[in-house]
């Protein structure tokens, strides 16, 4: 597999299935929370905070976001890969997803 990684946006496609309004809300809330760590941090370097204190919260943030990551890459797969496989376009929407979580988990 030495295809490359790099996978182009396709604003042109739109989910299999809809993410429910509560679904919406709580990806939100996970990334308006993240921003706020993110911010933070900023804070902290810009008042010479103790290295360890912020890579632990560098941490904390990436943990979130894997998180958010999980969640969507849960939620594609049980909706768009699902959907595409039922419609007889698996191999595309597989060979799409395993690039995904091939570059999902080097980050």
């Amino acid at each position: 597999m030495d295809e490359k990684l790099t996978i182009p946006l396709t604003p042109e496609k739109s989910p299999a299935k809809m993410r429910s309004e509560e679904d919406k809300k709580l990806l939100i809330q996970r990334l308006k929370r993240v921003e706020g760590q993110v911010r933070g941090i900023q804070k902290m370097i810009e008042e010479d905070r103790y290295c360890v204190d912020i890579l632990v919260q560098v941490s904390a943030v990436n943990a979130a976001l894997k998180k958010v990551g999980y969640t969507l890459l849960e939620d594609h797969t049980r909706g768009c890969v699902t959907n595409a496989v039922k419609q007889g376009e698996g191999e595309e929407t597989i060979n799409e997803l395993m690039k995904v979580i091939q570059q999902f988990s080097k980050s």
